[in-house]
């Protein structure tokens, strides 16, 4: 390693150090011991212990990748500061003996609650990469929804799960690709598409570009290097016209779009990247099957908005007419029951199995999809509930 690089590598961890994307906000000294005791998955007290084994795992560019947002990385933080707004009212005497996580969406029963949001890429974490969280999930009758940007197809992701799984749709600045791709997807036999609408402001994600910065591997041996997005290895491309195909997203998009959409597929849509009770009104006269709550991680906006924060008003907006699932900053269970008291269907998260799947592969993500559980079965017991239907706002308390 040159110097250049040699520096370049100490200027990214002393980032790290100082970042709020730092484990649990634990000193390096209590990371090392976690990687060096949690020697498998199920020696992981919490999420964040598999995240330290992840962050020694997987190449700095990589998880720089997963762990950064925009600019500053403020509403990450922000995503997370929400849950603190409430705080849970314990009940007493009253028997919780037996805890039911189930619920039903779109006639289908799942285990939980909880659901894998679409994170792209996976085989940058693992080399099984999504067939890995496929197995995991399936094992655990989760619902999964791939990402578009998956680097395994979504037929292989359906045959490893063997249950529900529902294809996110990125519309690219060629939105007939993002039409071919839910084409591909309803002949497939996927459960729902998802499409994504919340990345047209293109803003910068400096972590992970510091996190490239320290990477010392020759990045190019993987990916295409030049200007625009390198869908080459994306497997949903496969037979789609590849020129002039450089971003995620086209900053023209509109709800002239997702009617577009519609005549492609028959399977249930839903949109992804709701932030407010105006766009969620238009999305139920739109004739949306559902939507997702989600600034995308704190990685769509420097908005410094969570999504729990922004959640009363799009329940309000909807009244009922369809599901409302959300996603950013969900690490504990308590998180997931403040969700679902205030509102929300079902809770998709996204960091938390990928650092189980760069932990320990799919053992990890099963590790941190069972914490989780166990969190909310704890909490709804704290709470005297014993079914998610039975989760209200009755048992939140706000906090001044």
């Amino acid at each position: 390693m040159g110097e250049t690089q040699a520096e370049s590598r100490r200027q990214f961890l002393r980032y790290l150090a100082a970042s709020p994307l730092l484990v649990a906000g634990l000193p390096a000294l209590a990371q090392q011991r976690i990687a060096a005791e949690v020697l498998t998955a199920n020696d992981a007290l919490n999420v964040f212990e598999l995240e330290a084994i992840a962050r020694r795992n997987i190449p700095p560019a990589h998880f720089a990748y997963l762990a950064g947002g925009v600019l500053d990385d403020r509403t990450i933080a922000s995503n997370r500061q929400a849950f603190d707004a409430w705080g849970l009212r314990a009940r007493r005497l009253i028997d919780v003996s037996k805890v039911d996580l189930s619920i039903r969406l779109f006639g289908k029963t799942l285990a939980s609650p909880v659901v894998l949001s679409p994170v792209s890429s996976q085989r940058a974490f693992h080399p099984d990469g999504e067939a890995a969280s496929a197995r995991a999930a399936g094992k655990r009758k989760a619902l999964q929804i791939l990402s578009g940007l998956t680097t395994v197809s979504l037929e292989d992701v359906m045959a490893a799960h063997g249950g529900d799984v529902w294809q996110q749709i990125y519309t690219t600045n060629k939105p007939e690709a993002g039409l071919k791709i839910a084409a591909r997807a309803d002949a497939a036999g996927a459960g729902a598409v998802v499409l994504t609408v919340d990345l047209a402001g293109g803003m910068r994600r400096e972590t992970k570009a510091i996190g490239a910065r320290a990477d010392t591997r020759a990045c190019g041996a993987c990916h295409r290097q030049g200007p625009g997005y390198d869908f080459s290895r994306k497997t949903m491309f496969d037979g789609v016209d590849m020129a002039g195909l450089v971003a995620g997203q086209s900053s023209s998009l509109t709800w002239d779009y997702v009617a577009r959409m519609r005549d492609v597929t028959k399977k249930r849509l839903l949109i992804k990247g709701i932030m407010t009770a105006e766009d969620a009104a238009i999305a139920v006269r739109r004739g949306l099957d559902g939507i997702i709550v989600s600034n995308h991680g704190g990685r769509a906006e420097e908005s410094l908005v969570g999504t729990l924060d922004v959640l009363p008003e799009i329940v309000a907006a909807v009244k009922g007419k369809i599901p409302i699932l959300i996603d950013g900053g969900f690490r504990r269970g308590t998180d997931v029951f403040k969700a679902l008291a205030l509102g929300a269907t079902a809770v998709c998260v996204g960091r938390p199995y990928c650092w189980g799947l760069g932990a320990f592969g799919q053992e990890g993500v099963s590790a941190a999809l069972r914490l989780i559980d166990e969190e909310l079965a704890s909490t709804m017991r704290q709470t005297g509930i014993t079914s998610i239907a039975g989760i209200t706002a009755t048992s939140l308390s706000k906090r001044s």
